[in-house]
């Protein structure tokens, strides 16, 4: 470098660092600036110029960023080696289970599941070889009308495995309708088997229904509103006959046996010649009376002849008069 350089006082911030009031050459100085730089290490070199004098001005230079100075150095953890195929299966930490905290429960108790009610002896008395009665939920009316345990008796069974049929199917409890599905099986069936053919079904005329005796208005609750009676028009044969109970054209001594058969099988039977209400069927039932007192009204009427009488002789032309005949029949 040419020419001479005077001896000057300088004061200056350093952009290695330090400041203060030196006088000493400027040759001298910038000697001193490139040493000192040169020896600050790789942090100073990486944001110098490569210009020294550049640096010694502050010409281009940056300073360094402080997040960038203090970026940790990543530390490389080696990975553990896979488990081997063969290695037993690893059991479950018993203090680390211990250690877990239990679910959270609620203050309310859990509300005990209720048992199922168990079926009664009726039910279980009544399958499937002796009646078609599927159980049906209990019925709870006003003013007691309904019943527990009942059934709906579709059809019974009899002995030889030939369903009778009850047409309408009969709301009934399970006692009733066991009681009329041993009267089937035990008197009807062989009764109608005397006139040459088997019964095949039953005429319900009325079951369960929710009402007074008779209909009559404020009456006390029937037999029908507990679900314990059953009303019978007729009984019909396999070869299309039907025997109405109440008919006076059908045999006296069919319906006399059917008579003697219910009033021994039920505590209430009403039938023509009973209360005017029942001329047209019979009303069964197994109504609770004091003592298992029964009632039993049922007439059974002659059979109508099968030829009518002969009519009265028409009246002579030469008789006298009505009036004149009845005078003379006074004065004898």
């Amino acid at each position: 470098m040419g020419g001479n350089f005077s001896a000057g006082t300088v004061r200056r911030k350093w952009p290695c660092g330090g400041s203060g009031r030196i006088d000493v050459p400027m040759v001298t100085v910038a000697a001193v600036l490139l040493m000192l730089c040169a020896q600050s290490g790789p942090a100073a070199a990486r944001h110098s110029s490569p210009d020294p004098w550049n640096d010694l001005f502050r010409v281009g230079w940056q300073k360094p960023r402080r997040a960038a100075l203090r970026a940790p150095v990543p530390v490389l953890v080696p990975l553990p080696r896979p488990r081997p195929a063969d290695a037993p299966a690893a059991e479950p930490d018993a203090a680390a289970d211990g250690n877990r905290t239990p679910p959270p429960t609620t203050d309310k108790p859990a509300e005990p599941v209720a048992a199922a009610p168990q079926p009664s002896a009726c039910r279980r008395a009544l399958t499937e070889a002796i009646a078609i009665a599927p159980s049906i939920p209990d019925i709870h009316g006003a003013g007691g009308c309904g019943g527990v345990d009942l059934v709906r008796l579709e059809a019974v069974v009899l002995p030889d495995k030939r369903q009778v049929s009850v047409k309408p199917a009969a709301i009934l409890r399970c006692a009733m309708a066991s009681a009329i599905a041993d009267w089937i099986r035990t008197d009807i069936a062989p009764l109608t088997a005397g006139t040459g053919s088997a019964i095949s079904s039953l005429d319900n005329f009325d079951s369960f229904e929710c009402r007074s005796r008779n209909r009559v208005a404020g009456a006390e609750l029937s037999e029908h509103g507990r679900a314990n009676a059953l009303d019978v028009r007729a009984l019909k044969l396999a070869n299309g006959q039907s025997i109405s109970l109440t008919d006076r054209t059908a045999s006296r001594e069919l319906r006399e046996s059917v008579l003697h058969s219910v009033c021994a099988r039920f505590s209430t039977v009403l039938g023509p010649g009973s209360d005017g209400y029942h001329e047209d069927h019979i009303h069964l039932d197994l109504m609770e009376r004091h003592s298992n007192y029964k009632i039993c009204q049922w007439n059974v009427w002659d059979s109508l002849p099968k030829i009518a009488p002969l009519l009265p002789a028409a009246r002579p032309d030469e008789a006298p008069p009505r009036e004149a005949a009845a005078k003379s029949d006074a004065a004898k």
